[in-house]
Order: C-alpha cells, then sequence, then structure tokens
C-alpha cells in the first residue's frame, strides 16, 4: 500500500484531547492490516539506514510500531513507560506536551546500547526529547528516531538532536 493510501486512513479528530487540539488517530491506519503491514515495511526499510542494537518505543501507541518492528528487524524492544507503569529501578523524566505535561520513565538496562526510538506521531518533540534524555541517562545511545506521522509545522525535529525519519507529513 502506498503513503498516499496509508494517510488517508489516518482520521483526523478536532477537539481532542483538549478544545483546539488536531488529534491524529492511528486506530483505523492500524485496523487495516495492510496498512499496518506497510508502515512497519516501510519502518524497515528506513531503519535499514542506520545501525542500532534495539528499539525503544514509547507508551502507549509507540508501542504498536516500536514491537512490530523490533519484531520484523529481530532487535530487542525497549518499553519507554509513563509513571508508575515500571517495576524496579527506573529512571524518570517530565516534560510538556502541546496539551499538559507528562512524565516518562525507563527501567535501567540500556547501557551502552544504540537505540532506535519509535513513536507514532512526532509533534512539539516534547515526548520524543523526553525518551532521549531517559534513553542517555540510562547509559544508552539514541541514534535516530521514526515516526508514521511528523506535525512539521510544530517544529518537534528541532527539538531532538538525532535523525528523524517519518512516512507522513503535515
Amino acid at each position: 500500500m502506498n503513503i498516499e493510501k496509508i494517510e488517508n486512513l489516518i482520521n483526523k479528530i478536532p477537539d481532542y484531547p483538549k478544545p483546539g487540539i488536531l488529534f491524529y488517530d492511528i486506530s483505523t491506519l492500524i485496523f487495516n492490516k495492510d496498512a499496518f503491514s506497510s508502515c512497519i515495511n516501510y519502518l524497515a526499510e528506513i531503519a535499514s539506514n542506520y545501525e542500532f542494537d534495539h528499539i525503544a518505543s514509547i507508551d502507549a501507541r509507540g508501542f504498536i510500531f516500536g514491537s512490530a518492528l523490533a519484531y520484523k528487524l529481530d532487535k530487542g524492544l525497549i518499553m519507554i513507560r509513563k509513571k508508575g507503569k515500571l517495576p524496579g529501578k527506573v529512571i524518570s523524566h517530565t516534560y510538556e506536551l502541546e496539551y499538559g505535561s507528562d512524565t516518562l520513565e525507563i527501567n535501567v538496562d540500556a547501557k551502552e546500547k544504540k537505540i532506535a526510538l519509535v513513536d507514532d506521531l512526532l509533534a512539539t518533540g516534547g515526548t520524543a526529547s523526553a525518551a532521549i534524555n531517559l534513553i542517555e541517562k540510562s547509559g544508552g545511545f539514541a541514534c535516530c528516531f521514526f515516526s508514521i506521522i511528523q506535525l512539521d509545522f510544530l517544529k518537534g525535529f528541532k527539538k531532538i538532536n538525532i535523525p528523524t525519519e517519518t512516512l507522513i507529513h503535515y
């Protein structure tokens, strides 16, 4: 399936989760097996240009794409979760979103690993930047960021200092 057909499956929901926010809903994209499979194949093709040991994905929609990509590439998966969702020793980072603030956590297991970061969407760069911060604090190195959607007008790609690759730009 080509990128244009995949893009047409993304629902745009106005005023969600708060007034003034346009939410890009990937539910119909992942419901369509051909679109979902195509997204993973496109990401795998992009990923072939980078060297990394593991994939880290961000709670919660990042898990969808990060897990499938890790499986396809035969890589381990590191979960970056919302506060209180990971057992054991964790490192935390609080950051601002376009509609509030949040805290992410990572287990202390990324030492000396080159890590590709995967999420569904890159908007302001706050979540990606927090995830990169966590990877580095845990002793890892974030080498690249992959997403399905990038909101270019929010310039989040400028906030993170690693190469970004995305399938669909708005």
